[in-house]
């Protein structure tokens, strides 16, 4: 500065509460214009991908590029049940929190996509280290409705037995880790994981999960270290929806353009893809699944996205954002350009989609019901007291005993 004194510079977003959101700085490629490199390309020859965007679904709707033509009109069918059955359930559990019915919800409204997609390019085995928001790795691998409600509502049928906080959900089965509050934790395990299953011998990859304001901690930089250094056969996700709690994304990004470039420094392939695209999500995902089963190691994944709702029933984001935003993010609806490209295709139509929503919605409505049997947060059968003295050690140390003796239980 020209008076000689040193200025702290903070970050600020482009526009605040009042203002009027404008896109206009956010570079979208036109959707089929990405190449789609061979698995085993040298991660030098394709750094550009770590800045510009993959798409597959045009303005109107039609898949074009070569990243299309890996998904079936079934599968995409399918795919848009997930995302329809998500944000359903997404609506009627953030209804159950101002009842009263859980202390806590965190929705999913603008990223299903994300989740849904990645999903379908997983195999049985592979484990996901998720944060909070991607609850459609669960939906689309079919986990029962009826259980997730039930960890949400901390009932007698809740499986975790009331020791999680409402939708942190955990299940071996569908391949979906333990989650974690403190986020960037998932990626370490993540890579943890998948080197253990690399030193094993066996044939299961690892997702790790995280977002665009986690990656300013410590862990983030570590699991890309070993990934790395190890070739860890591990998909490492970063999920950008524009915002944190409270704070835009470019707190956290730094002065690294995109979060995907954080990947360059480490020698991995990194790609950004339009995250409401569930097209372009899935074989984005396809293919970093092949290079992990390859032995080519770790491939990290931005997906460029926009939170819709609130960080979660505890957040208010008109206090740091402007209400009509989310209107104006340039990439849209998932579930509706998913249901345009369907419907140009005539596998789909404006009357089938409003019986599937009122299908979904009836599906959804029948899963709480029978949830609430079990009870909710104020009301009906709790999980034991006992409970909470169980599954942590292999063997009880005394003093817990003595403890689980004196609650009486």
């Amino acid at each position: 500065m020209a008076d000689g004194k040193l200025h702290f510079h903070v970050p600020e977003p482009e526009v605040r509460p009042g203002g009027t959101p404008d896109f206009s700085a956010v570079p979208i490629p036109k959707a089929g214009s990405v190449p789609r490199p061979p698995i085993d390309v040298d991660p030098r020859e394709i750094r550009d991908l770590a800045f510009s965007i993959i798409r597959v679904l045009n303005r109107t709707g039609e898949a074009v590029g070569p990243w299309a033509g890996l998904l079936s009109d079934e599968e995409l069918l399918q795919g848009l049940r997930h995302m329809m059955t998500l944000r359903a359930f997404d609506a009627r559990m953030q209804m159950a929190q101002r009842q009263g019915k859980t202390s806590f919800y965190m929705q999913h409204l603008g990223e299903e996509a994300v989740a849904c997609a990645f999903r379908k390019a997983l195999s049985p085995g592979d484990m996901n280290f998720p944060t909070y928001r991607q609850a459609g790795l669960l939906i689309a691998d079919d986990y029962p409705m009826v259980t997730m409600m039930n960890q949400i509502y901390s009932n007698e049928a809740d499986p975790l037995k009331g020791r999680q906080l409402p939708i942190m959900y955990s299940s071996k089965e569908h391949g979906f880790f333990s989650i974690s509050g403190n986020l960037a934790t998932q990626y370490i395990q993540a890579v943890g994981w998948a080197m253990a299953s690399a030193i094993s011998g066996d044939t299961k990859i690892a997702a790790g999960w995280i977002g665009d304001g986690s990656t300013a901690e410590s862990d983030f930089h570590s699991a890309l270290v070993f990934a790395s250094t190890y070739k860890a056969p591990v998909i490492l996700n970063v999920v950008n929806n524009q915002w944190a709690i409270s704070t835009f994304q470019g707190i956290a990004r730094g002065g690294s353009g995109t979060f995907a470039a954080r990947g360059l420094g480490f020698g991995i392939p990194a790609l950004r893809v339009d995250g409401n695209d569930y097209l372009a999500v899935h074989a984005v995902a396809k293919w970093a699944v092949a290079r992990a089963r390859a032995n080519l190691g770790p491939t990290l994944i931005e997906y460029v996205t926009y939170r819709a709702g609130a960080h979660s029933t505890s957040d208010d984001p008109s206090a740091y954002r402007p209400k009509a935003e989310s209107d104006a993010w340039p990439l849209g609806d998932p579930v509706i350009r998913l249901k345009n490209h369907l419907i140009l295709r005539g596998a789909w139509s404006g009357e089938r989609h409003e019986q599937a929503e009122a299908e979904i919605l009836d599906t959804v409505i029948a899963a709480q019901k029978q949830a609430e049997t079990h009870g909710t947060l104020h009301s009906g059968n709790k999980p034991s007291t006992r409970d909470m003295f169980e599954g942590v050690y292999e063997t009880m140390p005394q003093h817990i005993r003595r403890q689980r003796q004196q609650a009486g239980v």
